[in-house]
This record gives C-alpha cells, structure tokens and sequence, in this order.
C-alpha cells in the first residue's frame, strides 16, 4: 500500500518566498531541550515522509492505510537510531505526522477543539487561542519559522492566493470556511504571523443566539420577520463582534425557492439554502493585473437575476452599486459594515460612496440611503468576551438633509458582575416600528406586546 504512492523526492515550488534566515531570539523552545529534541525528531521524520510519498495521490489513500505506513515508518526510524520512546509518545508522534502531510501540522489539533473560536499565531513560538471570549497562551510550537511558512503556503495556495516579499500579506480560508490571514517579512517585523478565525461546523442559529442571550426572543421575531418581508439590512458591529454569525443566522429565515448571491473578499457565509450562487473576488496577480474587485462582482452579480444579493462586508466604492441595486428591485438584501453605532454606520457608508468616483451631492447620497436601507443592526463585543446585539434600529426617512432613525430594541448595561461579567438587559424601547405595516402586508404577524419596555411589562 505505501509503494503505490510512494515517488521520488520531488522538487517543491511554493507560494512562499525564500526568506532570509531570522535574526535568532531567545525563545521558551530553546529553554525546554525535550521539545526542542522532540521537534527536531518530527521534522527529520516529516523530511522523510516527504521524500517517500507521493503527495499528489495522497488524498486518495484510505486514513487507516496512511495511519499504518507512517507508523512502520516511525517504528523503524526510531529503531534505527536506537531511540526508545512510550507508547502513548509515539501515538502522538504519528498524529502529528499525519497532520504535517494532510493538514496544517500543530494547528490541527486546534482547528479540531470547538472550545476555540480564534488561533493567533505570534511568529513561530507564541501561539494564542480564544475561548469562551478570553485569550490565553498555548504550549502548541512550530520548529523555526520556515515550518511557520510551509503551513502559510500550504494554506494560501489551496485557494489560489499567492504571499511573497512583493506582496507580504493574503487573506484566504479553510475549506470549512474559517477567515485566515497572514502577513510576513519585511511587513511582520519579528517574523511570519498568522490569525485564523474559526467559524462553527454548525452554524448558530437564531434560536441558539436567544438562548445565549445575545437578543431577546421579542427580537428574534421581528427579524424573522424583517427577513420574510424582504426588508434591506445592514449588520453594523466591531472587530469579532460577530456581523458574519449574525448575516448567516438571519439568512436562515429566507425562503428556500429565492436565488441568492452572495459576494464576499474570501467566501466563509454559511447559507444553508440549496439556490446559492457564491462568489469570491480575486486580487492582483504578481504582474499586477486580473484583479477583480467587490465592485465589479455586485454589477455583475445584477445581471445573474438574483433575488437577494448579500455582501458578506461592504468596505469601499461597491457601496453605490449595493444601494442603487436595493433600490432597483433587490430588496431583501443584506450586508455589514464596521462601525461603532448605528449612526457611525451611515457615515461610513456616506464615506464609501464618495469613494466611487462619482460626484453626488451629499443630500441625493443621504436620500439614496435612506430609501434602500431599512434596518440597522448593531452589534458588540462586551469587556467579558460575550458578543451582544447592543440596538436594532429602524430608518425613518429624512428631515431636511438628515436620515432620521429611531430604536426598536437596546441592550441597556448595569454594571459588572464581580465575575467581570457585564449585567444588562436587551429590551423594546417602546417606540413602534413604522415598517410594521408593511410586515403585515407581507403575512407576518407580530405581538404588540413585543415592543412594550421590560420595566412597562412587569
């Protein structure tokens, strides 16, 4: 089994380039000499695997074939050299084999934890993780910076992107849809760096949003209903605030028989509808030419009759397009945008349109973007890691030159906890939504109740 797809060392190519040789820094690997011996063990084996396998066949060899190979492998290695080692040791050796040739070596075992939403990789020898909204150190180690790079190009270039010294940093992802990016020298001073954003194997839900008390179940139906009545959105938030979990949740409640599109910088939306059409802007190459930008995939996203398009971020002169489409029959679109606060929001957007090259007025800009947008939702990343809808608001219309908007629902804080948990409550503001007539036009049919203030309804 391991002769048929066994070959010759062949030359490699990467996408990586070849770096000059780090400027050596102390590090907590060289203080431990068994991990350093231990390391060096794995990388002599893995050269040898490298050297024997055939890596273009390698997806096609059954996981218990490739298991029992690397393990004779690893047995008559260790014999050789004369070199005992325990049973569970060599277990772990041959995983983290296994992981080198089919995966993303140590990063494995922290893709595969699902108590860990963030890998932040600090140059090969710090290595941060996040959970439950904390961050906290590793003992998970690269060799030396190269094996640092060989994990970046294997991830850049299974989705066509390229990272050399003229361009020193890529955003990509995983195959499950996990956010990547990565930068490295002259741009990341003290070596190769790496942030990898873990997205659910199952997606949350709206319903599991509520019982994590990120909204209030009263919430939770008027955006369902936003949703049915094909209402334009625009998910407002910070860094890690969770925008992308919040436009997958909502996306949920769209009709199975609407064709969507969806237009993001690295495709990581989750839409569990079968009508999706994905797609994926593509940067320069090294000549510099054949990119393709958001802006040119929104126009050409128009003529692929769509039903509702969805950008996974708004962040540059697409931001006209995406208002003229909403406003030209698109409705039922969604979008984020980073921002501090609902009104922050708007600014921004006024920001990116002047960005496109057209000069409008600031006045038709504002009237353009009151007309297509009807709700904003504002999210946030609280001081206890828990990310929190903090206000749904609604666009009223205009007052001179002014969009006018007013709050449907607020989190309203009260302290921390001695836990450093922050205390709140997310209720109705009391202020009756001036779209609900046309939520029960489109057949849903919401409580009056739901928008009564939490202190009115005790």
């Amino acid at each position: 089994m391991f002769k048929d797809f066994r070959k010759d060392p062949p030359e490699k190519t990467s996408n990586v380039v070849d770096l000059p040789a780090a400027a050596p820094v102390r590090t907590e690997t060289e203080a431990d000499p068994a991990l350093l011996s231990y390391l060096e063990l794995k990388s002599r084996l893995h050269e040898e695997l490298l050297g024997r396998l055939n890596l273009a066949l390698i997806d096609k060899v059954q996981p218990a074939d490739l298991r029992r190979e690397i393990s004779t492998l690893v047995s008559d290695f260790l014999a050789a050299e004369a070199r005992p080692m325990r049973g569970e040791e060599v277990l772990k050796l041959v995983d983290d084999l296994i992981h080198e040739v089919t995966g993303l070596g140590p990063l494995e075992p922290l893709l595969a934890d699902p108590t860990v939403t963030d890998i932040l990789v600090n140059t090969h020898h710090n290595v941060y993780v996040e959970r439950r909204g904390r961050l906290e150190k590793t003992n998970v180690r690269f060799r030396d910076e190269r094996h640092l790079l060989r994990i970046i190009d294997k991830i850049v270039s299974r989705v066509g992107r390229r990272i050399d010294e003229a361009q020193p940093w890529v955003d990509a992802r995983l195959e499950d849809g996990s956010r990547v990016n990565a930068i490295i020298r002259p741009c990341a001073v003290d070596g190769p760096t790496l942030s990898i954003r873990k997205f659910s194997r199952v997606p949350l839900t709206m319903e599991k949003l509520i019982n994590n008390n990120a909204l209030s179940p009263a919430a939770g139906e008027f955006l369902r209903a936003v949703v049915g009545a094909r209402l334009n959105v625009l998910i407002s938030g910070g860094t890690g605030s969770g925008k992308t979990t919040m436009l997958n949740a909502m996306s949920s409640y769209i009709g199975m028989n609407e064709r969507i599109v969806t237009i993001e910088d690295a495709a990581e939306l989750q839409l569990q509808q079968d009508h999706v059409v994905r797609l994926e802007t593509r940067p320069a190459s090294a000549e510099g030419t054949g990119i393709v930008s958001q802006r040119d995939l929104v126009r050409n996203a128009l003529r692929m009759r769509p039903d509702r398009i969805i950008i996974g971020e708004v962040r540059g002169a697409e931001s006209l397009d995406m208002l003229q489409a909403m406003n030209t029959g698109h409705d039922g679109s969604m979008t984020t945008i980073h921002a501090n606060s609902a009104r922050d929001a708007l600014g921004r957007l006024e920001q990116m349109v002047a960005m496109s090259g057209f000069e409008l007025p600031l006045s038709a800009v504002r009237r353009q973007m009151s007309s297509a947008l009807h709700i904003v939702l504002q999210l946030a990343r609280l001081t206890d890691g828990r990310r929190q809808v903090i206000g749904i608001s609604e666009i009223t219309g205009m007052e001179g030159d002014i969009i006018t908007m007013q709050d449907i629902f607020v989190f309203r804080r009260r302290g921390v906890g001695p836990d450093g948990t922050v205390l709140g409550d997310f209720t109705a503001t009391g202020m009756r939504p001036h779209c609900l007539e046309q939520l029960e036009a489109a057949g849903m049919q919401l409580r009056t109740s739901a928008f009564v203030p939490m202190e009115a309804a005790q």
